[in-house]
């Protein structure tokens, strides 16, 4: 059984992460680990994404800060791409990162120029719709 809150993060949580990552991660789900998924859609993204009260936008710029602080660099990759998703500029992600360099340290810096860099390559490489 589903709640509201659960579809409410359902639907925040694909409309950050992307339909076909989110399926994806349902989809494969197993019994190890399929009430996580559960709770991680109903609270994460149900009670703290669906919350209007900062955008999509705004909630980016926050994790991107507290996941590098974390070296989660996985999870960074992941909200950098639905960062991108949610309308930050390549201008401003550099100058995201330029600040995390500068309050979390040069090595976190580095690690997440990396990971920039390898989304972008990506992005650049996939044809135009």
């Amino acid at each position: 059984m589903t709640t509201e809150r659960y579809e409410r993060g359902l639907a925040a949580r694909k409309a950050v992460l992307g339909d076909e990552y989110v399926e994806r991660a349902i989809a494969e789900a197993d019994d190890f680990n399929r009430d996580f998924q559960d709770l991680l859609t109903e609270f994460a993204w149900g009670t703290t994404w669906a919350n209007d009260t900062l955008s999509y936008r705004d909630r980016s710029l926050v994790n991107l800060g507290m996941i590098a602080g974390l070296n989660r660099m996985e999870e960074f990759e992941l909200h950098f791409r639905a960062a991108i998703r949610n309308g930050l500029t390549k201008p401003e992600l550099e100058t995201i990162l330029h600040q995390i360099a500068i309050y979390v340290g040069m090595p976190a810096g580095v690690s997440c120029f990396r990971v920039a860099n390898r989304v972008f390559a990506e992005l650049d490489s996939e044809p135009s719709s």
